[in-house]
């Protein structure tokens, strides 16, 4: 057992799919997009940008609900392959913080920092 505290950081990339929509498209930023399957096949949301969520969407919700709240939504299908090779990226950046990441989800991670506290610390430790 160490006298060092434990540094210890979740990562979770909220809103996520959709956010890499609008990263690919930046004429969707500040706009409710919606990731997701098709209102009329009942289809739900997967993800929602932070403008849908002003309207009280939510992922799991159904769309049909998602587009009575949010009438302007522009909704968009999933497109895994896309957000699994943003999800390598970002895991890639996290590897070069530390080599003890353990992923969770395409965009939920934790690091392990213990051994850099003294970086953070200036030097100390």
């Amino acid at each position: 057992m160490t006298d060092h505290p434990h540094a210890i950081i979740h990562l979770d990339l909220d809103a996520f799919f959709a956010a890499v929509e609008v990263l690919e498209n930046p004429g969707l930023a500040g706009k409710p997009v919606l990731v997701g399957g098709r209102p009329e096949e009942r289809g739900v949301v997967a993800s929602a940008s932070y403008p849908a969520r002003a309207f009280g969407v939510h992922s799991a919700m159904p769309m049909a609900r998602a587009l009575v709240l949010c009438p302007a939504a522009i909704i968009l299908p999933a497109r895994h392959h896309r957000y699994h090779e943003y999800s390598q990226q970002v895991m890639a950046v996290l590897r070069q913080a530390s080599p003890l990441v353990e992923q969770m989800s395409i965009d939920e991670a934790y690091l392990d920092l213990t051994g850099q506290l003294s970086l953070w610390k200036g030097g100390q430790s």
